[in-house]
């Protein structure tokens, strides 16, 4: 495609203005690395540089339209399956198992901004995989958004809580946050009831009540999970809801196959919004990708807390293959 702009020598531009030029011609004029090198005055190589720094000073921002991936078949199949208003599949690629979860956070994080609307609140639990989508969230003002902390927070492994999950959202989004100013899970039952009944955490249990839209990952029942990385329980006390039934963890709380509660001695103790309060919302983001979360995915697909899914191909159909009905 020919460039509509005026060819100038690469001594006219310099620093930023030179890699803008380049973005520019590459990603809007549609000339191709030869042409911009030969309109510029530079080496093919040196373009490949200024299209990277582009990219990595945030000058490029490359999208694919949603349909993409809510038209793949298998999303056809997985809304069919589970009654989603849509579900979002994306390609394996080449990458290793860590880089996998790392796509599909990036386009959950390019999906929910469409997803979401003035005057929405938006609730929002955490993880690892809500704390990735975090960080990848493009700057965007939503207006009069409210984010919301779903759950408590604890230490993690990974160097952040809870909390931080929610502010990092509500920052992306120009949004006012409302974070839960307690740990996840007390000590004792009483203790909890008594935080529960303190003027600020009340108000704030009662405001993630009012939450028309959810984001959320699911956790497995594995001795490895964050369930048991964050301290929310403990070895003997994940076997002990597992001997009852247990399939995944979602907010803290474990669910059965079905994703039914599964309610315990945990849930007394435990600091967020209730398994009862998550169903039924205009929008429950589910994000989820491995093998080793399909069973707990399916749990709180069956359980009706996900409208939506974000995904990749494997996981996709590993769900679908899990779900088959008898």
């Amino acid at each position: 495609m020919a460039s509509t702009v005026t060819r100038r020598s690469s001594r006219q531009l310099s620093g930023e203005d030179i890699v803008v030029e380049t973005a520019w011609l590459y990603y809007h004029d549609g000339m191709n690395q030869n042409e911009i090198a030969t309109h510029l005055q530079v080496s093919r190589a040196t373009v490949v540089n200024y299209l990277q720094e582009a990219r990595e000073r945030g000058f490029i921002h490359i999208r694919l339209a949603p349909e993409a991936f809510t038209g793949h078949r298998l999303a056809t199949e997985l809304c069919s399956r589970f009654a989603l208003k849509a579900a979002y599949v994306l390609p394996e690629g080449v990458e290793r198992s860590e880089d996998q979860a790392q796509r599909v956070t990036r386009g959950a994080a390019g999906w929910l901004p469409g997803l979401l609307e003035p005057g929405d609140r938006l609730g929002v639990a955490w993880g690892k995989t809500i704390y990735d989508l975090a960080e990848q969230l493009e700057q965007t003002t939503i207006p009069a958004l409210t984010v919301m902390q779903l759950v408590g927070s604890m230490a993690t492994p990974y160097g952040f809580s809870a909390d931080v999950c929610s502010s990092e959202v509500a920052r992306k989004f120009s949004a006012t946050c409302i974070n839960l100013h307690v740990p996840a899970v007390l000590s004792t039952a009483e203790i909890a009831q008594t935080l529960r009944q303190e003027a600020t955490i009340a108000h704030q249990l009662s405001a993630i009540r009012t939450c028309n839209k959810t984001l959320f990952a699911v956790g497995s029942c594995k001795h490895d999970s964050h369930v048991v990385s964050s301290g929310v329980a403990t070895d003997a006390e994940l076997d002990d809801y597992v001997a009852r039934g247990a399939a995944g963890v979602l907010c803290g709380r474990f669910i059965d196959a079905w994703g039914k509660p599964i309610h315990g001695p945990l849930d007394e103790r435990m600091m967020g919004i209730e398994l009862e309060e998550l169903t039924g919302k205009d929008m429950g983001l589910l994000v989820s990708v491995g093998v080793e979360r399909v069973v707990a995915a399916v749990a709180a697909l069956r359980g009706g807390y996900a409208t939506h899914l974000v995904t990749n191909l494997s996981s996709a159909q590993a769900i679908l293959e899990l779900s088959e009905p008898a």
